[in-house]
């Protein structure tokens, strides 16, 4: 298996930093214009360069395999699903400055949004789970291997990926194998066919798949796929299937983007509906 020294591990405060910085690169429709947001080639914050260096340099396609091996094994951990959110919690940073709100207050600011704007219950259980693949760090798992943008791996890299120069430093950037426009894939084969980089979003797909609606799913495994459900940068291995999926990823983003707020919800008042939600649609307990 592959080993990292410690100084290649966390370079963010907080996972609450990455996703800061996915709101000053996609920023709200009505808020400053992106150009008023972060210089990427001056960076306000050095560490989020850091990070994405070591997800880039480190993200393969064997590392995306061990990975895969290792962990949808699913034989780390059981509980239920309200325990799986509260062990999430234990994630919380008290130097991230941005926010007060832990892991579970975020996944029920997101899972209310969807609900006030009537979406089905399915879509907002999927607003309440989506994080919960975070768990990764709480097994040892690196920052850059939690989360982060994601992107396929067996074939070249996008210039869409954000801070591409870092692929140079990636083994696969040089393996022929690896570093043409299809790689290790076909044509239009489908996502389905596909190895994306290894993170949250991957994983709780593969907990779930079994459990929820398409839909939802599409939505859990991609919503971190920002080089194409914002850049188009991969349609030559989309089918037409994944075409019509992605218009769940796409709205599903902004609830995950802009839906924090300083006011945290009451869990206590939250808790028994979002019980037998959960209830309705996964079994009793979940295997991490």
């Amino acid at each position: 298996m592959t080993t990292f020294p410690n100084t290649d591990q966390n370079p963010l405060a907080s996972l609450d930093e990455w996703e800061d910085d996915l709101l000053l690169r996609y920023p709200e429709p009505e808020a400053k214009a992106k150009e008023e947001y972060r210089n990427y080639d001056d960076p306000a914050r050095d560490t989020v360069r850091e990070f994405y260096r070591l997800n880039h340099t480190y993200q393969t396609y064997d590392f995306v395999r061990q990975k895969e091996r290792e962990f949808l094994a699913f034989d780390k951990k059981e509980l239920p699903v309200w325990g799986a959110m509260e062990f999430l919690n234990t994630l919380v940073d008290d130097s991230d400055p941005d926010t007060d709100l832990d892991q579970l207050q975020h996944l029920l600011q997101t899972a209310e949004a969807i609900r006030a704007d009537g979406h089905p219950d399915w879509f907002v259980l999927t607003g309440l789970l989506h994080d919960m693949g975070k768990v990764l760090c709480l097994f040892g798992e690196p920052q850059w291997a939690v989360v982060g943008d994601t992107f396929p791996v067996g074939c070249a890299h996008s210039d869409k990926i954000v801070y591409p120069e870092y692929f140079e430093q990636n083994p696969d950037s040089h393996d022929e194998r690896y570093n043409t426009k299809y790689g290790v894939y076909e044509p239009n084969c489908g996502l389905r066919n596909v190895h994306m980089s290894w993170g949250h979003d991957e994983y709780l797909y593969q907990m779930m798949k079994d459990y929820m609606p398409e839909p939802a799913l599409y939505m859990m495994r991609y919503h971190s796929f920002y080089a194409q459900h914002r850049e188009n940068a991969y349609d030559h291995l989309l089918d037409d299937h994944d075409r019509a999926m992605f218009k769940w990823v796409n709205a599903f983003n902004p609830y995950d983007l802009y839906s924090k707020s300083p006011k945290p919800p009451v869990v206590s008042e939250l808790k028994p509906y979002y019980e037998d939600l959960i209830a309705k649609y996964l079994p009793a307990t979940l295997k991490l």
